[in-house]
């Protein structure tokens, strides 16, 4: 990617392909590559329960594409997984189109495998929002700031209006389980997004946060998941109780990973751990 090879979706549809291989399906596209510290650890190979949309798009690619996914689908399954797109692009937010680049590229990535406008555009908000966090500003400023950037954009108006109540919700009626159930349960991108961002803007500290996040009906691994990432870009890993930490699965990996897409702009291409690490890049 930095060497020129390729573009950021192309590199991430290689590595969604990559993903599907480890939960046991063979992707139509020819030589998948199998290298890459990821792929060889063996809990990544665990069946998981991934969305059928995923699964059934990401099986049709029939090669590494920059393409938006042909479905109208709209599940949280793409913007739930861009929150790393504000984390090692946030060094862009100061130059110029800065806000632009982030916001297409969340949409791009969300995009692979969800092609319903909402779908797609709920990632670049969001990777937006991450974005601002990681360049410290306050949670709500960050909010705000990413549904002003976006309001004018064709077909975000389901997007707007779900973050413009939870915003009304959390300041009105925080910590309340009747307020994320007037949001939705979390199954399409619009309520997961909104819902998280509730949850985040209503939350004392991390673990209340995330605690409202998931004790829900609806899709709560994924409402949990968001509000995790703005809770985190916005409180730091210091805010997360030691309990929490102590018996996280891939701890080490985790945390590698997140210091590497920190230090994203860092990275040196004739450094082998990092090609080694992720070899797309």
């Amino acid at each position: 990617m930095s060497r020129g090879i390729a573009s950021i979706p192309s590199v991430v549809s290689h590595a969604y392909l990559r993903w599907l291989l480890t939960q046991g399906h063979q992707p139509r596209a020819e030589e998948v590559a199998t290298d890459g510290w990821l792929y060889a650890l063996p809990q990544l190979h665990s069946q998981r329960g991934p969305g059928t949309t995923c699964i059934t798009t990401l099986m049709g690619m029939e090669d590494f594409t920059d393409e938006r996914a042909r479905n109208d689908r709209k599940g949280c399954g793409g913007v739930m997984r861009v929150a790393p797109v504000g984390i090692f692009g946030h060094h862009r937010m100061d130059t110029p189109n800065g806000e632009n680049w982030m916001f297409e590229l969340g949409c791009d990535l969300a995009g692979l495998t969800h092609g319903h406008p909402t779908g797609y555009l709920t990632g670049g908000v969001f990777a937006l929002i991450i974005g601002f966090l990681m360049r410290d500003i306050p949670l709500r400023e960050s909010v705000d700031r990413a549904l002003s950037y976006v309001r004018q954009h064709d077909g975000i108006a389901e997007t707007v209006d779900a973050i413009t109540l939870a915003v009304k919700l959390a300041e009105e009626s925080p910590n309340h389980l009747s307020a994320i159930e007037e949001i939705g349960e979390g199954w399409i991108a619009e309520e997961a997004l909104a819902i998280g961002i509730y949850a985040a803007l209503s939350a004392n500290d991390f673990s209340s946060g995330i605690r409202l996040a998931v004790n829900h009906s609806g899709d709560s691994d994924s409402t949990g998941s968001i509000a995790g990432n703005l809770l985190g870009a916005s409180l730091g890993v210091e805010s997360i109780e030691p309990q929490w930490l102590q018996n996280l699965e891939l701890r080490d990996a985790i945390d590698r990973l997140a210091c590497d897409l920190v230090e994203y702009p860092k990275w040196d291409e004739n450094d082998n751990d990092i090609s080694d690490r992720y070899p797309g890049y």
